[in-house]
């Protein structure tokens, strides 16, 4: 499921790293390390409870690069359908599409999922919140403007 998940999440990213840099290339560099840098934790969510379960370091890394396969596809779908078509309109409500789809992803999968395994939350809540503090942090140190 965490595979699945996680791909799934990946798709729109792929997408909104393309729109970004169409619309600004800088903006979409930024936006491509900071994804990058953040698939780093996601591709071993993905990768070490396969190797746990299994023992095959093989399995593990190919179920990990599945998961993240679906960014360039996405980036390919989305030069394929909007490189011609994208004005200062169709980039804003491409952005928010995309970002309620993150959105609904993380409300609807992770977040569950995170509170079944952490039934408690000693760990979930602060978490969220943490990567609220950092995103904001990161939009006030990084300012592209």
């Amino acid at each position: 499921d965490t595979a699945l998940v996680i791909g799934l999440h990946n798709f729109p990213e792929g997408l909104i790293t393309f729109v970004a840099t169409l619309a600004d290339p800088r903006v979409g560099a930024v936006l491509a390390v900071a994804i990058s840098i953040h698939n780093i934790p996601e591709g071993l969510c993905v990768s070490l409870p396969i190797y746990f379960a299994t023992g095959n370091r093989m399995k593990a890394f190919l179920w990990g690069s599945l998961s993240g396969i679906f960014e360039p596809v996405a980036a390919f779908f989305g030069w394929l359908v909007l490189a011609s078509v994208v004005t200062p309109t169709v980039y804003a409500v491409l952005f928010g599409w995309i970002s309620g789809m993150m959105v609904m992803i993380c409300v609807k999968e992770i977040l569950p999922t995170a509170f079944r395994y952490d039934p408690k939350d000693t760990v979930v809540t602060h978490s969220v919140v943490a990567g609220m503090a950092v995103i904001a942090l990161s939009l006030v140190l990084f300012a592209v403007n």
